[in-house]
């Protein structure tokens, strides 16, 4: 290549250059001027039920009409079938004291139980609690849920990883932002209606997650949500997203709290 052409080349990639800086420029300064629509909830309680007190919620969701809870705490973990009107435990698999058991979800008739950072995704029969194997998981396990194709996990950062569910082998991860800012401690999620609820840990929050692109496009504020009177000592933080797709009632709870509670969203 001629001398002359190697100055025209790099001439070109350095235009090429500047209108990617200037893009980028236009992006934040629209993004700054322009923030994504946000829309904000509280919350209206329909229904409160009985929750095991002592039940540390990773994972929480129905399955054929029936609710199952995935408990964490090493010497202490499980996943549980429950009774929703009584709390009571009609079926139940007790972990390893080796293992700290985190976010649960079915897909395919396959239970598949996170642990945190033990590297490994417990898959059980959902019908018969019968163990199938385990899968590896490189990262640590925080929430799992399904879109019905893929799982969906989480690890305590702001991505949420989708996952072959026959290898665990990562498909795609995707950002979670807030007008551009990551969302951190993503926990325990639930999908609802081609979105992404999620659990904030140590955050009295809920954020909604547009699956695609990452954006949050709602924020529901849960504070206040189990009363003063009924905590105590042992009472941590909100964590545990369920919806029944027969009529998409909504359930939520926390880690050792006394109550469930069936609400609806109301917007701000």
């Amino acid at each position: 290549m001629s001398t002359e052409n190697k100055i025209l080349g790099r001439s070109f990639i350095l235009r090429c250059m500047i209108v990617m800086a200037v893009v980028l420029l236009l992006s934040g300064a629209i993004n700054f001027l322009y923030p994504q629509q946000i829309d904000y909830y509280t919350f209206k309680v329909l229904k409160s039920y009985p929750h095991d007190r002592a039940a540390y919620t990773q994972g929480l969701f129905f399955h054929d009409n029936l609710l199952y809870e995935s408990c964490g705490q090493y010497g202490s973990s499980s996943f549980r079938k429950n009774d929703l009107e009584t709390g009571r435990v009609l079926q139940k698999i007790d972990f390893d004291r080796n293992y700290f058991a985190e976010g649960a979800c079915v897909l395919n008739g396959n239970l598949y139980v996170l642990t945190w950072q033990e590297n490994k995704c417990f898959v059980y029969d959902i019908k018969t609690f019968k163990y199938l194997g385990e899968l590896w998981n490189p990262t640590e396990g925080w929430g799992l849920t399904t879109d019905g194709t893929s799982l969906i996990m989480t690890d305590g950062s702001a991505v949420l990883y989708f996952l072959d569910p026959m290898t665990f082998t990562v498909q795609k991860k995707v950002a979670v932002t807030l007008n551009g800012k990551p969302v951190q401690y993503l926990n325990e999620l639930e999908y609802i209606n081609g979105e992404v609820w999620a659990n904030v840990y140590g955050d009295d929050s809920i954020v909604i997650i547009n699956p695609q692109t990452g954006k949050v496009r709602g924020v529901v504020d849960c504070r206040n949500l189990l009363p003063r009177s009924l905590r105590n000592a042992n009472t941590d933080v909100l964590n545990g997203i369920a919806c029944n797709p027969l009529d998409k009632s909504l359930y939520l709870t926390g880690k050792n709290w006394p109550k469930l509670y069936k609400i609806e969203l109301v917007k701000q």
